[in-house]
């Protein structure tokens, strides 16, 4: 039962921060979305992985890995939706300029 909860709870999770990754993808924009809040998880799943591994639980393991790639999807998306919205917001002002 024990192992149970752990699985369950790990899918649950990575569900939850992939969803909020595949909104943005669908959304096309990282606007209300902090780079940080992915820099931070990665860190974070980087330690948990390295302390589950030491203590030996694959449960954890498993998910703190899969949690450092999310964290990586999520900021790529978040950096490059930020990119595209500043690029297209200066673009959008050298045209005002110009009218």
């Amino acid at each position: 039962m024990t192992e149970i909860i752990g699985w369950a709870s790990s899918i649950i999770l990575f569900l939850t921060v992939s969803r909020q990754i595949y909104k943005q993808w669908k959304e096309r924009t990282s606007e209300g979305v902090s780079i940080w809040l992915f820099l931070g998880q990665i860190a974070a799943s980087i330690g948990f992985a390295i302390y589950s591994w030491l203590v030996w639980n694959p449960v954890f393991i498993f998910t703190n890995i899969l949690m450092v790639l999310n964290g990586i999807v999520g900021f790529v998306i978040s950096v490059y939706f930020k990119k595209r919205e500043e690029s297209e917001s200066k673009i959008s002002d050298s045209i005002e300029k110009i009218t």
